[in-house]
């Protein structure tokens, strides 16, 4: 039995986002999925001109594992196996199942990088708090909303009374901060209204963004732009893709106090889960800043409203930001370094 031909098994595997290898007895290459390719940064044709000697030559715990796994019936898994790609002299560490199938006298190795698990781990935690603070925050927006209503609305009937007009600074005061609060309560709602998606090309989106940014800004700010041009369209709510990435844009300009430059980078990434739903095929848009960095201590929670870095800041924008993202299915990671910022936006390509 032919394993490609009769089911077609790069079509089965090319769905999940764990790295399949299958051996045969010999130890030869029989296929891998593209998880796979992406994990040994090789092709699958490259990748099954070799054996499993060639290719992982120097791995002797995991080939000894691959040999073992043969003469056990009902496989078993390995935890921080170090992998060395000989070929493009490349270091893993992975975790490994090793499922025999003995009546094709195959192996099937499932690996999953232990810095991949780990991330996410990271980005389920990420998604599950974005999800209970935003029920929590729209909570209390609302009860917070009401009442001011009814606070403005009685500043006015009483400066319709007042006697004395010199008073009526005092109740324009009083309106003048309910205003305030009331935009930051509908700034903490976010958008009510429905989405418009539509046929977005993400380039037109980062060009609205970077004139918008350049225009309010000294000619000491660069913005350089890296993009793929092969992308394909999103469908999305262009306003919004606008918006998030606005804010992420602005946060980066004021990190660098107007000196220094931002880049704008597009790539495509494949086979990659955001919380519980794999995706064959998403956008990649990078916010790269050479600024001071994030504070190590704040970098887990500057998704979280209100809370900010600066003295004037409001502590929404990247809030905002990830919920935006999160109506398209999508996810913003942040890493930062003093030098090097960097806020990736993931969203999934739906056709």
């Amino acid at each position: 039995m032919n394993l490609k031909s009769t089911c077609e098994i790069d079509k089965l595997f090319e769905h999940l986002s764990t790295s399949l290898i299958v051996v045969d007895k010999y130890l030869n290459i029989v296929c891998v999925n593209p998880a796979a390719e992406n994990l040994l940064a090789m092709s699958a044709r490259r990748i099954e001109e070799h054996n499993v000697d060639q290719l992982f030559q120097g791995s002797h715990e995991f080939i000894q594992s691959i040999n073992n796994a043969f003469d056990d019936v009902y496989g078993f898994s390995g935890s921080g196996l170090e992998l060395f790609v000989y070929s493009t002299q490349k270091h893993l560490k992975v975790d490994a199942i090793f499922t025999p199938v003995p009546s094709e006298a195959w192996l099937i190795i499932e690996l999953t990088r232990v810095d991949e698990k780990l991330k996410i781990e990271m980005e389920d935690n990420i998604v599950a708090q974005q999800n209970i603070m935003r029920v929590l925050v729209r909570g209390l927006a609302h009860e917070v909303k009401n009442p001011l209503g009814g606070i403005r609305g009685a500043a006015q009937l009483l400066e319709g009374e007042l006697p004395d007009t010199n008073l009526k600074e005092y109740t324009e005061v009083i309106i003048g901060e309910v205003d305030r609060l009331q935009k930051l309560v509908d700034d903490l709602l976010g958008p009510n209204k429905p989405r418009q998606k539509e046929a977005v090309n993400i380039h037109v989106v980062l060009e609205r963004v970077r004139h918008l940014v350049l225009a309010e800004s000294d000619s000491a700010l660069t913005i350089i732009r890296d993009y793929d041009p092969s992308l394909p369209e999103l469908n999305a709510d262009q306003n919004q893709l606008i918006q998030a990435i606005l804010n992420i844009v602005k946060n980066a300009k004021q990190a660098l106090s107007g000196k220094g430059s931002i880049t704008l980078r597009t790539r495509s990434r494949r086979n990659t889960r955001i919380g519980s739903s794999h995706h064959r095929l998403l956008a990649q848009i990078e916010i790269i800043d050479d600024g001071p960095g994030i504070d190590p201590k704040m970098l887990d929670q500057i998704f979280f409203p209100l809370v900010t870095g600066r003295a004037d800041g409001t502590g929404l924008g990247l809030s905002i930001s990830q919920s935006l993202v999160a109506n398209h299915g999508g996810l913003i990671e942040c890493s930062s370094s003093p030098g090097n910022t960097v806020f990736t936006i993931l969203l999934p390509f739906t056709n």
